[in-house]
This record gives structure tokens, sequence and C-alpha cells, in this order.
């Protein structure tokens, strides 16, 4: 699986990189058909704590998961929507399962 970080208006740390391919790569265990991964990272002007977005977008065979979250950090944003990618796969896989 390929993944693609793209930090928006700002530079993105090692650290951070490392962590998100960490994250994303464990979904992986999940479904083995995801094919790629796109993550984007952005800081959103109108608010002012929680103003850091991480979406994931990945791509399967056959299916395409969503997630974006807002929080404080880009790694809480970034686990919280690995969490709803985690149910996204678990869910599609039961209807895999079913047909």
């Amino acid at each position: 699986m390929t993944i693609n970080i793209q930090s928006v208006h700002f530079d993105a740390d090692k650290k951070l990189i490392g962590f998100i391919n960490d994250k994303v790569e464990k979904l992986n265990t999940f479904y083995d058909g995801i094919i790629n991964s796109e993550v984007t990272l952005r800081l959103d002007k109108n608010s002012s704590n929680e103003n850091k977005i991480a979406e994931i977008k990945m791509l399967g065979k056959g299916h395409e998961f969503f997630a974006k979250k807002q929080c404080a950090s880009f790694e809480e944003a970034t686990d919280l929507a690995c969490e709803a990618l985690k149910t996204q796969v678990k869910k599609y896989k039961e209807k895999l399962k079913e047909h």
C-alpha cells in the first residue's frame, strides 16, 4: 500500500509523518485490499483551539473509504480518523461475507 501525505500551508515534521504512516499502515491488517491512501493535513483558520484537520482517503479493491476529523493536534485527528476508517473497513468486510 502506498501512503501519500500532503500538508497544506505548513511542513509536517518527520515525527508526525512517521506517526501517520504507522497508523494508516495498521489499517492494512483489517483489510488487505487497500491499494493506496491519501492523507491531507490542514489548519482551519476559523476555529481557535481545535484547528487541525486530518483527512484520510483510502482506495480499496472496488471501494473507497474516507474519514475527516478535526482536533487540537494532528496526532489526535489522525487517530480518530483511523478509528473511523477501521469501522468502515470492518462493515465493508461484513457485507462482503454476506454475499
